[in-house]
């Protein structure tokens, strides 16, 4: 971690402000996290005369048409298609009666849906399918692992773990499952009934399918580990895969292995041969996820972080803002790991109401290890590229303290921007103070910009501390720290900007930070794009390439 930072490095993940001067990035909650209650709003559902308020609908992201949708579950490539199943509400736009919705697609861009593929109608899954995920056996045949809610009490709920199986493996489409009655194949021990979920990937080792199901006991967040020699009969292992202590409850947790060499995927069952193991959680106290990289050992069962000092709510994250429930799946025909991860609304229940929906799934994000090992490098898949429509090009604008240069020839509102910043001298850099590492990343922008960036809000008078005109919106500045090398001075951003979501990778992907985002003012063809300096030093702009993106062809 380098010592001194300057005040325009330091922004430089807050410069998704300038691209909507005016807008809101509250959370749910209050809590800095994303939220999903398990709660049903009775007066909520069947609102079937609602209005689907379209002003701030994506344009390119992965989104039904309407009603609330939450985590991703079960991504896989079968028989020619990308599969992606997904929490779905199909009564009403906030959490409550749901079901696993399912869409197909060619190339992760451009979806068709399907009916629900798994809906409640047993007795083992009677009050709720929550989430889940999805292995490939031997002979090409897909199985889904699923958490089902066999009573209310204790809330949440009851949970168990079940199985599904395709009704025809000759269909690529998968449309229809069979829940056997065998079901539920492993049950939580007494005192966990009700934090016991959301089975992961199944690997094999050793004769035995392995898995994981996410857990607490008190305050400790576990990951019981289960084995199973046919994939129906499953035992559960006298000791977990991993835990740790003060982290609470392990929601949506994710094992898989990574490549030590170059960006190629692995598959789930891939153990040996230059290989290092990524373990990520959800975390429901924090809402947001932490991973870890380290070894896994084959004969003991056992998971051991590289880095302890990172294990838990203070580890490694996938993205530093608006990003929770994530899901990975190794793609067998360009041989990488994807990433999916869901960005609930930021508005209010009652928002999400009157608007007719809530929530997105944020872009697909090929993932691979960093070459110094030491964390994830993430970017959005490359055929997202293919929606990017009419582009303007800019080389060498220097930007002198307050300078403020308008981007045209692009829609603001829905684009794809890149740009690279290069910088001559440290000299002015800031003291870099270890106790910014230990703050959350709701309040590390306050702490670190805070000053600087209200009394410089360069465009208009808010700074980054009041960044919507709506008094009632909660609004955090997410921040995050980046390890780089600035030998060469430059750095690097690219900005998925599309109407109320914006997702930032800096540094080729070693830091991303989401944030919904619902400007009042900066509305579609009002909306404007800016390169700005509110540091002390003169900056170049090395490049900026900014593209006007299409929307699929194809989406639900």
């Amino acid at each position: 971690m380098m010592t001194r930072i300057l005040n325009r490095l330091i922004l430089l993940f807050a410069f998704t402000v300038c691209l909507f001067p005016l807008f809101n990035d509250h959370i749910n909650g209050g809590k800095g996290g994303v939220m999903a209650f398990h709660k049903v709003y009775m007066n909520y559902q069947s609102l079937n005369a609602i209005n689907v308020k379209q002003i701030y609908r994506t344009g390119y992201h992965f989104q039904p048409k309407q009603n609330w949708i939450n985590d991703p579950n079960a991504p896989m490539y079968y028989k020619g298609y990308y599969h992606l199943f997904y929490q779905y509400n199909p009564k009403g736009a906030v959490w409550g009666n749901i079901v696993w919705a399912h869409s197909v697609s060619k190339d992760m861009i451009n979806w068709i849906p399907l009916d629900p593929a798994i809906v409640p109608s047993k007795p083992f899954d009677k009050y709720g399918c929550w989430s889940g995920s999805a292995t490939i056996l031997p002979g090409n045949k897909p199985v889904i692992l699923y958490t089902g809610i066999i009573d209310k009490k204790p809330a949440p709920g009851y949970q168990v773990q079940n199985y599904a199986i395709p009704a025809n493996y000759s269909d690529p489409f998968l449309r229809d499952w069979i829940k056997p009655d065998d079901n539920p194949i492993v049950k939580p021990t007494y005192e966990n009934v009700s934090s016991f979920r959301d089975p992961t990937t199944a690997w094999f080792n050793n004769g035995h399918w392995k898995m994981i199901v996410g857990s607490k006991h008190k305050h400790r967040g576990i990951a019981y580990l289960y084995r199973s020699r046919d994939f129906v009969k499953w035992t559960k292992a006298k000791h977990t895969l991993h835990d740790k202590p003060g982290t609470g409850m392990w929601e949506c947790p994710d094992f898989f292995p990574v490549s030590a060499y170059g960006q190629s995927g692995l598959d789930t069952s891939v153990l040996k041969g230059g290989v290092k193991h990524v373990f990520k959680v959800s975390l429901d106290m924090t809402r947001f996820e932490y991973y870890t990289i380290g070894t896994y050992d084959t004969i003991k069962d056992k998971y051991y972080p590289d880095n302890t000092s990172v294990d838990g709510w203070a580890g490694l994250r996938y993205d530093y803002g608006n990003f929770y429930a994530s899901k990975t799946f190794f793609d067998p025909v360009q041989n990488r790991r994807i990433l999916w991860g869901w960005a609930n609304e930021s508005s209010t229940s009652y928002e999400d109401v009157a608007k007719g929906w809530a929530g997105i799934q944020l872009i697909p994000r090929m993932v691979w290890l960093d070459p110094s090992g030491k964390q994830l490098l993430q970017w959005p898949i490359h055929e997202l590229e293919t929606l990017r429509g009419d582009n303007v090009h800019l080389s060498d604008v220097k930007l002198n303290k307050g300078d403020v240069v308008e981007v045209k020839g692009i829609t603001p509102a829905q684009a794809d921007v890149e740009v690279m910043f290069s910088f001559s001298t440290l000299d002015e850099a800031e003291n870099f103070d270890p106790e910014w590492s230990k703050l959350p990343s709701e309040n590390l922008a306050l702490e670190i910009c805070g000053i600087t960036g209200t009394k410089q809000g360069g465009l208009g008078p808010f700074g980054l501390l009041t960044s919507t005109l709506n008094k009632n919106e909660y609004k955090p500045s997410f921040a995050g720290f980046v390890d780089v090398d600035l030998t060469a001075k430059t750095l690097s951003l690219r900005s998925l900007i599309d109407h109320s979501v914006v997702e930032s990778f800096g540094e080729g992907g070693k830091t991303v930070i989401t944030s919904r985002v619902y400007p009042t003012i900066a509305v579609a063809e009002d909306a404007h794009l800016f390169l700005f300096n509110n540091g002390t030093e003169t900056v170049t702009v090395e490049s900026v390439g900014a593209w006007s993106m299409k929307s699929p062809e194809f989406m639900n």
